[in-house]
């Protein structure tokens, strides 16, 4: 008997994680078939994924260019009914005949298409940071009264997924500790009083990844890394003190898990995204990926370091923000989505990004968020006083 096709919903279909989710699914058009799609402001992409994938819904960020996109569409002859906004983000994430959402979008922006999503009980896959830095305990509820199956899609997170039992009620009794394993960005062995000269296009050349520009930089300054401490936190219900990151350059071991018994699982791969997201779509199965093969009599070495706290001063704030009242983590999240923007938009210098996120923390008090509203309000009140501080520290 032919089992049915999983309809899917790629939000941020045309950013890096939306382009290899979109490249697995079109490896096996017998298991999959796209739904919807969401971006922002790419229409040429967006119309070049849709002459391919024919998908029911597309939503564009504007009017503008949803208006664009609809009159390419009907050029083409292409029959995808075409939304705006971030009302019509949230009905393709949540929508009845949606069996699993790819959640991609970048920033606080996703948060509410993937607490729609965990609502209405959708396989989730998670590559939103911020669902779970903002969202912290709040999302982890909605997951778990929506009956949501919540898969994690960031690598590192994949990795500990996959070295830990399908039971997570064993888990809490057999992690020792997660080890999460970080490149060390382009920057890793540059002396910490050269960064100030740091430019855009240097801090978005990763070596080992294809990311987007604002992950790039947060690799660059691993303040990826602090957001996927505090994601690790909330995912898999351990305390800080139980989480660690060690720099591994190879980027072929992804994360750790060392268990009570002093035993280490760990998943080794090629850097390439669509490893963890062929995992979330086929999971518990798995399906081909399109990614390389690990040849291991290739390599010359493994190696792993303590980070430099000097270098990345960024990653020590995780540990304070969960340690610090609720909430204090969406505002280190704030902070930084500003501080990179204003780095990017060549306001502020590299150096100064972890300035901009101590200030911010140092100003803004947060109270327990309750709700969305709530931490819609805080994250809106963090932009304001990261702001301030980017244009106190401007370049």
């Amino acid at each position: 008997m032919n089992t049915p096709k999983q309809r899917v919903t790629v939000l941020g279909s045309t950013g890096s994680v939306g382009v290899s989710t979109l490249d697995v699914i079109a490896r096996h058009p017998e298991r999959f078939e796209v739904f919807a799609l969401s971006a922002a402001t790419r229409v040429d992409e967006m119309l070049a994924q849709c002459a391919q994938f024919s998908p029911q819904f597309v939503v564009m960020a504007s009017a503008p260019h949803a208006e664009q996109l609809a009159e390419k569409l009907k050029r083409n002859g292409l029959k995808t009914r075409v939304l705006m906004g971030a009302d019509a983000v949230e009905n393709i994430a949540s929508h009845e005949d949606v069996d699993a959402v790819m959640a991609a979008i970048v920033g606080a922006a996703g948060l509410g298409p993937c607490l729609a999503a965990a609502r209405a009980g959708k396989r989730l896959l998670l590559a939103n940071k911020e669902a779970l830095v903002v969202g912290g305990e709040l999302f982890m509820r909605t997951v778990r009264e929506g009956g949501a199956t919540l898969l994690p899609i960031d690598s590192e997170h994949s990795a500990i997924f996959q070295s830990l039992p399908e039971d997570p009620s064993t888990w809490a009794r057999r992690i020792d500790k997660i080890i999460l394993t970080a490149s060390g960005g382009p920057f890793r062995t540059r002396a910490p009083d050269t960064l100030g000269a740091v430019t855009p296009e240097q801090a978005c050349a990763h070596p080992n990844w294809v990311m987007g520009r604002k992950i790039s930089v947060d690799s660059a300054t691993m303040m990826n890394k602090a957001l996927e401490v505090i994601e690790a936190r909330h995912l898999f219900g351990v305390s800080p003190e139980q989480i660690e990151v060690v720099i591994h350059p190879q980027s072929v071991v992804h994360s750790m898990v060392q268990f009570t018994d002093a035993s280490v699982i760990a998943q080794l791969g090629t850097p390439d995204m669509r490893v963890p997201i062929a995992v979330g779509l086929a999971w518990p199965e798995r399906i081909e990926s399109g990614a390389a093969r690990l040849d291991f009599r290739q390599m010359a070495s493994l190696t792993f370091d303590a980070p430099d706290a000097a270098l990345f001063p960024g990653l020590g704030l995780a540990w304070h923000a969960l340690r610090a009242a609720p909430g204090t983590t969406a505002v280190l999240n704030a902070a930084n989505e500003v501080a990179v923007e204003a780095f990017l938009d060549r306001r502020l210098r590299f150096d100064r990004i972890h300035a901009v996120n101590m200030e911010t923390l140092e100003t803004v008090t947060p109270s327990k968020p309750a709700s969305l509203a709530d931490l819609l309000a805080l994250d809106a009140s963090a932009r304001a006083a990261a702001n301030a501080a980017a244009l106190r520290f401007a370049a």
